[in-house]
């Protein structure tokens, strides 16, 4: 499949957003290609509006491409003190009240879910250990400066033939397998 002609982002917060803007900027990804959709602040848990919005988009994205419209989705919803599989479940639980199929391999969809939180991810990606239990959100840490070559960092790992490293935490790792399905 050819690189989609528009990529819609789903994302919690502004570290989410920071991310992956990066990242589908590293990807030769043009900002005008990208559609990115953040919860909005204080109106209710993000992740509940990740999970709505997800099943919206999916259908728009299915729609696309019966049409041959060339659209990748990108969700990213962090786990919390659920597992990641937790997560996915309720993702899949969400387009299936709702009509619809679960993801299928072969659609452009990745769907991220950083254990605990997605600074956790930045971290790994800049090669510190991290433990996936605890909650790095809260230390002081200047994530404008740590975004980036994380983000850089996430480009290289996802190349087709590019692995994450020994120290990389395992929903990193399922995200990379999430974000190689994808045409770019």
């Amino acid at each position: 499949m050819s690189k989609p002609s528009r990529v819609i982002v789903l994302a919690e917060d502004e570290h989410h957003e920071m991310l992956i803007r990066r990242y589908l900027r590293k990807c030769r990804i043009k900002t005008n290609e990208m559609f990115v959709r953040r919860s909005p602040s204080g109106r209710g848990s993000a992740e509940s509006w990740v999970r709505r919005e997800f099943v919206i988009e999916v259908r728009a994205c299915r729609d696309r491409q019966s049409r041959r419209a060339k659209t990748a989705l990108i969700v990213l919803i962090d786990a919390d003190t659920h597992t990641v599989q937790d997560r996915l479940t309720q993702l899949d639980q969400a387009l299936q009240q709702s009509g619809g199929q679960r993801v299928g391999r072969a659609e452009q969809i990745a769907r991220l879910v950083p254990k605990r939180n997605v600074e956790t991810w930045v971290l790994c990606l800049i090669g510190q250990q991290v433990n996936e239990d605890r909650d790095y959100k809260t230390g002081r840490y200047n994530w404008n400066n740590l975004i980036p070559p994380a983000a850089q960092t996430l480009r290289h790992w996802t190349r087709l033939r590019n692995a994450p490293p020994g120290h990389c935490v395992g929903s990193l790792r399922i995200g990379v397998s999430e974000l190689k399905r994808l045409s770019f």
